[in-house]
């Protein structure tokens, strides 16, 4: 069993689903909210608690790889937030209060990277913040 720690993989490819639903929310991901995850990414998810992947990079950058792939392939912005709901519910204890003042700043970050926080990015923010409460 993984302790709170010991975050893989999997934990940030759900990050970048979540991240990739947070920006697609509205039906389109702006080069702003791309460089805005890209800047988060740096300053505040590598480099965490985590171990290298299997090509010795740091597993935080699974966030930005994920997050295009889903934008590549026009993933539901729903689907994809729904994703991240279930695998959250399943593996709490990896979710430190740290890990979730990071995900909420983050999150919030893309969200007004582009001409402020629109409706529909203030409405899953919200169920974000309800979610990690």
């Amino acid at each position: 069993m993984k302790t709170k720690e010991q975050k893989d993989v999997l934990f940030y490819q759900n990050l970048g689903r979540l991240f990739y639903a947070i920006a697609f929310i509205d039906n389109t991901v702006r080069p702003e909210e791309i460089e805005t995850l890209k800047e988060m990414v740096s300053s505040k998810w590598t480099s965490l608690d985590n171990e290298p992947d299997e090509h010795g990079s740091d597993s935080a950058f699974q966030i930005e790889v994920v997050f295009n792939w889903l934008d590549s392939e026009v993933y539901s912005a729903q689907e994809s937030y729904d994703t991240f709901v279930n695998y959250y519910t399943s593996n709490k204890s990896l979710f430190t209060d740290n890990t979730k003042r990071n995900i909420k700043k983050t999150a919030s970050a893309i969200a007004n990277a582009f001409s402020g926080t629109n409706k529909s990015e203030l409405i899953i923010l919200a169920q974000l913040n309800l979610l990690l409460s």
